[in-house]
């Protein structure tokens, strides 16, 4: 199965023992993509992960490297060419890119965020339900 990961589940993976990263990490029955926008938002909130995880700077580098193991970063023009389709179905204009990376490879996202589920062009699965596939 293939899925494009937001940013919540992003950030998700550097806490050490979340159910993200077991996910992430565990998992060769999937295909998780991002976009390098996602991967840019990471960096700008460095400071604030860091604090939060309890991580130090020089981890939050190996963490992140370690995540670009598990996740394809791809480049946000890829999927240009179904922004108008995008923004018309994700629930707030930040969030179009990762639609049209969805649309484009034909993929699910895995997302935390509740108002990407009041569509239905694209499946959206949240961490518990994420859970839920690999236990049935």
């Amino acid at each position: 199965m293939k899925l494009a990961v937001d940013s919540n589940i992003l950030f998700s993976f550097f806490k050490r023992d979340s159910q993200t990263r077991k996910i992430l990490v565990n998992l060769e029955l999937f295909y998780f993509c991002t976009l390098k926008s996602r991967m840019d938002e990471l960096m700008a909130h460095r400071d604030e992960i860091c604090r939060k995880a309890r991580i130090s700077p020089e981890d939050f580098s190996k963490v992140l490297s370690e995540l670009e193991t598990f996740v394809e970063i791809i480049d946000d023009d890829i999927a240009f060419d179904r922004a108008g389709e995008a923004i018309k179905i994700a629930p707030h204009i930040e969030d179009a890119p990762l639609f049209a990376l969805s649309l484009k490879i034909g993929c699910g996202i895995w997302s935390n965020e509740k108002a990407f589920k009041k569509q239905s062009e694209v499946k959206v699965f949240d961490t518990k339900e994420m859970i839920e596939l690999l236990e049935g």
